[in-house]
């Protein structure tokens, strides 16, 4: 919805489509929806419809579904896209299973080349975008020209887009900080302060840059909006959902009614399944990561986590 605000003020033709009949209807009469995006009233000029079909003759498509359901979403679709000029995947996560980022799976279950899928990532919560608040993000492809051409389509006065061609990293930057940001919010609800934070924040990079590096990006990626950016608004911001989901493990709430209880999907949890299976494929450690998937599904106590970190052996603070 929020993206479907922002292309409609930036004069572009927008379809919305929404799969729930109900929905879809609640859309069309009321432009608002009761639980998604609070006191937000869709431009009269989006069209909702339920058929995706119309998604075949868009100039554009944006997917903006949870990553666990993006397959799910797209696969049905196929080969029916296959001339659409490009897709945006705004999905923060990666695939349980197959361990592979959006772009590829959305390239691989429709058949466009990797220069016609692009991620837009970075620190961007919908609460905030909808009420015009400046918002940075960038777009990432391995084409130039469809960079430029979506900087152009998504920039606005509140709404700043910068390029990268470095999709892997853009793409892991904005995956990896979710887990980060259970941690953070963990450190929170155990009662932890601000020096705790902080260390979380900054050894979390560290690991996130040591995978990305590992699977092809570059450094510098993980210095800019989809990676510090992102990861210190995620581990702050009281829109966070992986954060809450944090803060109330650490207050000694149950992951499954935690999650229950929760109208949106938090993808950090996820994605520390897939996080914590890429660091021992390839054999990079990820002590943040693993210590949070232990906490997540193998009952291990907040405490005894925090603990684990604090009592790891000395070593240089940089290091390979």
């Amino acid at each position: 919805m929020a993206v479907a605000h922002l292309l409609a003020i930036a004069n572009h033709e927008v379809t919305l489509w929404e799969p729930i009949a109900r929905d879809a209807e609640i859309l069309r009469r009321d432009r608002s929806h009761p639980g998604r995006l609070r006191d937000f009233r869709l431009p009269d000029s989006v069209a909702i419809v339920e058929d995706p079909g119309a998604a075949a003759e868009a100039d554009l498509v944006i997917l903006a579904v949870a990553s666990q359901y993006v397959r799910r979403v797209i696969g049905p679709l196929g080969q029916s896209l296959a001339g659409v000029p490009a897709i945006v995947n705004l999905a923060k996560g990666i695939e349980n299973g197959t361990l592979e980022r959006m772009s590829s799976v959305i390239a691989e279950e429709t058949g466009l080349p990797a220069e016609r899928v692009a991620t837009l990532s970075g620190p961007s919560h919908a609460e905030e975008v909808v009420l015009g608040i400046p918002t940075t993000v960038v777009v990432a492809s391995p084409s130039d020209d469809l960079n430029l051409n979506l900087q152009n389509m998504f920039s606005i006065e509140h709404f700043r887009v910068y390029t990268s061609d470095d999709i892997i990293g853009v793409e892991l930057g904005g995956a990896l900080k979710n887990i980060i940001a259970i941690a953070a919010g963990v450190a929170d609800g155990l009662g932890l302060g601000d020096n705790t934070k902080g260390a979380l924040i900054t050894r979390g990079l560290a690991e996130i840059t040591r995978l990305g590096l590992t699977l092809g990006a570059r450094a510098e990626t993980f210095a800019g909006l989809s990676g510090i950016g992102d990861l210190i608004t995620t581990c702050m911001s009281r829109h966070s959902r992986n954060r809450l989901v944090g803060d109330r493990i650490g207050r000694g709430e149950r992951l499954d009614d935690i999650l229950k209880s929760m109208t949106m999907v938090a993808e950090g949890v996820d994605t520390c399944r897939s996080g914590y299976e890429l660091a021992l494929r390839h054999e990079v450690d990820m002590p943040i990561t693993r210590e949070i998937h232990g906490v997540l599904f193998d009952h291990k106590s907040p405490a005894d986590a925090v603990s684990a970190l604090m009592e790891r052996e000395p070593r240089p603070e940089i290091w390979q």
